[in-house]
């Protein structure tokens, strides 16, 4: 509306005039909103109705176990972003502990950790593509070579500089198999490699992966040996050769029954609360409507949805808590928001924090999503704390 009350196209390229007697003009009152906005951004002061938490020490707790388990040097896995907490401040709180090899998927994500000091080592596992040449040879990291085409290439861009090297033991993703190592002739290589199939699992499977890798180990020449992730350490010493690269465990996931009781959670995930209702008897809550309440129900909507990572599975499912009180998911989870049950709670009101369970082994029973997931599919909208 302009001064006299007529209505704009809502085309118009016409700008409204200011109004008589208002101290500033709708444009200047938006430029003040935003610049004011824009203030609280540099300032980091933008709330946000998720949190994230992430305890460094119990990052390093894991790791010290980790490697005292397997009884030989252990590295750390810190791709995708550190499994979705923080790749550099994974890195820097490792480092800080005594960890020296680390190892990320992409050249994008070596780049990504920055300067790192001159005694640690970073692996690329994809290995060298056509297109990384340029990245290969001016980061630092080396790249672990998964094919007979990436070996020819690094023996051609750079003869003198060493690499990994990926034996496909079984698994049959990346790597070279045990018949064409003739092709490593040449190659200075730091760490030779295999990974397991079914480590987390009672198979013989790794058996026999085992003694495939030793018999390449006999044959081909190099500064170390690895095998072993997460739940390959929980099998025993045999796997550990001389350098283990544990991933989940370091993040809270407990890969075996081993591991039970000797792994900490590191991520805490905490929503605020948006509404606080009554859920009528015979009334319905959420998508499908397939919560249905047996008695006046008293129910907090929280604002965390699959948006955020916390994913369908969840859905009449998942749990949250206040203090001591459990607080079970009703109904479906939907894009930005959940509903959770707090009779047990009168005194949570809108605006109170509430933490979701998001222990792994804990979560992933209630989702049916595997402790990978749980931690990698974390959104962006949280609010980003280390401790």
């Amino acid at each position: 509306m302009g001064a006299t009350g007529s209505r704009l196209p809502a085309n118009s390229p016409v700008r409204p005039e200011p109004v008589e007697g208002l101290l500033f003009t709708y444009d200047e009152k938006k430029r003040q909103s935003l610049d004011k906005l824009g203030t609280n951004r540099e300032r980091g002061k933008m709330h946000r109705p998720l949190r994230l938490t992430v305890d460094r020490s119990a990052i390093q707790s894991n790791w010290r176990w980790l490697a005292d388990y397997a009884g030989v040097a252990a590295g750390a896995a810190v791709k995708a972003d550190g499994y979705g907490l923080g790749a550099r401040e994974t890195t820097e709180a490792l480092i800080e502990a005594g960890c020296r090899d680390f190892f990320v998927s992409t050249w994008a994500e070596a780049e990504a950790l920055g300067n790192l000091p001159q005694d640690v080592s970073l692996v690329v596992l994809h290995g060298v593509g056509a297109g990384d040449v340029e990245a290969a040879l001016q980061l630092p990291g080396r790249p672990c070579l998964n094919t007979i085409e990436q070996v020819a290439r690094w023996k051609e861009i750079a003869p003198e500089r060493a690499c990994d090297v990926m034996i496909d033991t079984g698994i049959n993703r990346l790597g070279l198999r045990p018949t064409e190592i003739d092709e490593l002739d040449g190659l200075s290589i730091d760490t030779l490699h295999s990974h397991l199939a079914c480590a987390d699992e009672d198979s013989a499977m790794n058996a026999m992966q085992l003694e495939r890798f030793r018999a390449v180990v006999s044959a081909v020449p190099a500064k170390r040996y690895s095998m072993a992730n997460s739940a390959g350490i929980c099998l025993g010493r045999d796997y550990s050769f001389d350098l283990v690269r544990p991933g989940l465990a370091l993040y809270g996931g407990v890969p075996r029954v081993e591991a039970e009781g000797n792994i900490r959670q590191v991520a805490r995930v905490e929503a605020q609360i948006v509404q606080r209702r009554t859920i009528p008897e015979g009334e319905t809550c959420g998508y499908g409507a397939t919560f249905t309440a047996n008695e006046d129900t008293e129910a907090a909507i929280l604002n965390i949805g699959y948006a955020d990572g916390y994913l369908r599975g969840f859905s009449s499912h998942g749990s949250a808590f206040s203090g001591e009180y459990a607080l079970p998911v009703l109904g479906r989870v939907s894009m930005d928001l959940i509903a959770v049950g707090v009779g047990a709670a009168p005194g949570l009101k809108e605006g109170d924090w509430v933490e979701i369970d998001y222990d792994l082994p804990s979560a992933s029973k209630q989702s049916g999503l595997a402790q990978y997931e749980l931690l990698t599919t974390l959104g962006s909208r949280f609010e980003r704390r280390w401790l």
